[in-house]
Parts: C-alpha cells; structure tokens; sequence
C-alpha cells in the first residue's frame, strides 16, 4: 500500500467524468488500497479515484477514519439510484483545502455498485452518510462541493480558492 498524493482544486482530473470500472483486477484493487491508506492519513472520511489522478469509478468512504473496519466501503462504478428529503450541513474536501462550506444534500440515498468481490451491493444512507456518498458520486462526474454553491457565494471565496491551488482555475 502506498499513500497517493491528493489532487488539488484547479486540477483538470477534477473536472472529468470518470470512466467506468470494466474489471476488478490487481490493479484496481491495489489503487483501492492506496486510496484507503491515503483518506486514513489524511484524514478524510471518502475519496474518490479522480482524487488521486485515476480516472475510474472507484471510491472509498470511512467515517470511522479507520477506527471500524465494519464501516469501510469501497466500491466500483457506484450509482445513486434514489434520493429522499433534504438536510444543509457544512462540508469540506480533501481537495479543497481550508474550506467549509454549507451545501444541500438529499438526507437518505441508496447506493448500487460493485464491490471489490465484483458482486453487486446496495448501500441505505442517510445523514452524514448519505452526505459523503453524494460527494463522492459527485468527484466521479467531475464535480467539487465548490460548484454546489451559489454564484455570490463562490464569488465570495474566490480569493481564498485561489489561494488554495497554485494553478488557478474558474469557478
């Protein structure tokens, strides 16, 4: 296992669609691994390939940060298939350093994926797992929790973004 380097916001890996996960091979659970060792460390409750310059679909949540082996998922090509009520809670990004934010989320999800077996799994979350599952959905399709964010507030953290990430980028 090896801890990857984190992508930072500006990156154009951050901006891609994910492709889907053909096979479970070597590799792609090697590159699980990786990510798992990289969001303990971090720490971070998830992360998404994209994350770690890999463009499958492939994430890892933990909100134990390790602490509960029980409670680690990682799964392939995950899919949200329903969606229920809403909750507004702060969120940050191991992506977007030093910056926390309040986004809308669905409080409940169902999540469909592949897990590292290549058997399919159905994932129930709500509350703050609901919240990682979304955000990390999001990574796959190129999102950051920054682009969920209103147009004055974006404007308003401009500089601090900027400040994060020595590429710059457009929000």
């Amino acid at each position: 296992m090896a801890v990857r380097d984190i992508l930072i916001i500006g990156h154009p890996m951050l901006a891609k669609k994910a492709e889907k996960v053909e096979k479970i091979d070597d590799g792609l659970i090697q590159l699980a691994r990786d990510m798992v060792e990289t969001m303990h460390k971090a720490p971070g409750i998830g992360l998404a390939a994209p994350q770690v310059n890999d463009g499958r679909r492939l994430i890892t949540i933990d909100l134990s940060v390790g602490e509960k082996e029980a409670d680690l998922i990682v799964l392939a090509n995950p899919e949200i298939v329903a969606r229920d009520g809403e909750a507004v809670s702060e969120e940050g990004c191991l992506s977007v350093p030093d910056i926390r934010e309040k986004v809308a989320r669905p409080y409940r999800v169902t999540l469909k994926g592949v897990n590292l077996d290549g058997r399919e799994v159905v994932i129930e979350g709500e509350d703050l797992l609901a919240r990682v599952i979304c955000h990390e959905v999001d990574h796959l399709d190129g999102k950051l929790f920054t682009d969920r964010l209103s147009p004055l507030k974006k404007n308003l953290l401009r500089k601090k973004l900027k400040k994060a990430t020595e590429t710059g980028f457009k929000l």
